[in-house]
């Protein structure tokens, strides 16, 4: 915490708890410090009404808060998430609001090396490159809207079975979550499979070494993504044209993105079309984009989400509804 910078004194801190024994070992640990921290705890727990079990979860974390003094509150899905992506989507929404309607400064989870090696890998597998090789950074605003408050993940230099012997040392008991053993969740199957295939037959400490090239990678996405869109802002221009059907057209400068290093290209491209298309870009149609930077005058893409096209109409590159 001295070296990171992640709570400083006198923050508000909301802690996701869920009752697993990476997030009750956080709690604990903040908990025996915040004096000295000067820090305001409160704690959130998200029932994801996915176990027959899920109420009695909460209930336990609720009474182990009451326990060590701190306030809680529970958040309730109203209908269970369909799959791990819609679950993630919803916590993070209810742990906002939460943090919001609390006016803290920091939400902290209990994200640790195992998770990020787990999140490196089930990345690396959809093939999302630097990105999500670099995923599970320290701390990142909570959401675009409320950059204010920021979410931190204090436990990142420290294993699984650390946070499990923690909680044995210390006698605290930890909610045993059945889904955590489901294999239909890619997650549970890279954590019960791929991970111990990993560490007997290449590397023992896979999972640190694995969060480590998260770490390493971290600083490099970040350099890329900074001068990315200082490249964007100088080549990239939303403006309306009378061959558009009244929506938004871009205008891309072609000479000086065409000179910059392929990394800065894609990036560019890729931050224009997840403003522009109304789901994010997949590799091939960033690909389809920037093959367009050496073709010739008149040279067009198939047509993108949302009707858009892209078109080289030297000096510029132009996006749109185009006729």
């Amino acid at each position: 915490l001295r070296s990171q910078v992640l709570l400083p004194h006198d923050s508000h801190i909301l802690m996701a708890v869920s009752g697993g024994q990476d997030s009750l070992c956080l709690a604990r640990l903040l908990i025996e410090i915040s004096n000295k921290w000067r820090w305001s705890l409160s704690l959130v727990h998200c029932d994801h009404r996915w176990r027959d079990d899920s109420a009695k979860n909460a209930a336990y974390v609720l009474a182990l808060a009451e326990q060590w003094g701190v306030p809680a509150c529970v958040e309730v899905a109203d209908l269970p998430p369909k799959n791990e992506a819609d679950a993630r989507e919803w916590r993070y929404s209810a742990i906002a609001k939460v943090a919001r309607q609390q006016n803290c400064t920091h939400v902290v989870t209990g994200h640790t090396a195992s998770d990020r090696a787990e999140t490196v890998l089930y990345n690396l597998i959809r093939g999302t490159g630097i990105d999500g090789i670099s995923a599970l950074p320290w701390q990142r605003s909570l959401d675009e809207n409320q950059p204010a408050i920021t979410l931190v993940r204090p436990l990142l230099n420290f294993s699984r079975q650390e946070t499990g012997e923690f909680c044995q040392r210390h006698s605290i008991k930890v909610w045993e979550d059945s889904s955590n053993t489901n294999l239909k969740f890619r997650r549970n199957r890279i954590r019960l499979e791929l991970l111990p295939y990993l560490r007997e037959h290449f590397n023992p400490q896979v999972e640190r070494s694995l969060s480590q090239t998260a770490e390493i990678t971290a600083a490099d996405a970040a350099y890329l993504q900074k001068q990315a869109s200082n490249l964007y802002s100088q080549t990239v221009t939303e403006t309306s044209h009378c061959l558009t059907k009244g929506v938004s057209t871009w205008e891309v400068q072609i000479q000086p993105l065409g000179h910059a290093p392929q990394a800065l290209q894609r990036r560019v491209i890729r931050q224009l079309l997840q403003r522009a298309l109304p789901q994010p870009p997949n590799f091939q149609q960033i690909e389809k984009f920037t093959a367009l930077l050496k073709a010739p005058n008149g040279s067009r893409t198939d047509t993108y989400p949302g009707q858009l096209s892209a078109q080289v109409r030297k000096p510029n590159i132009w996006l749109g509804v185009l006729s």
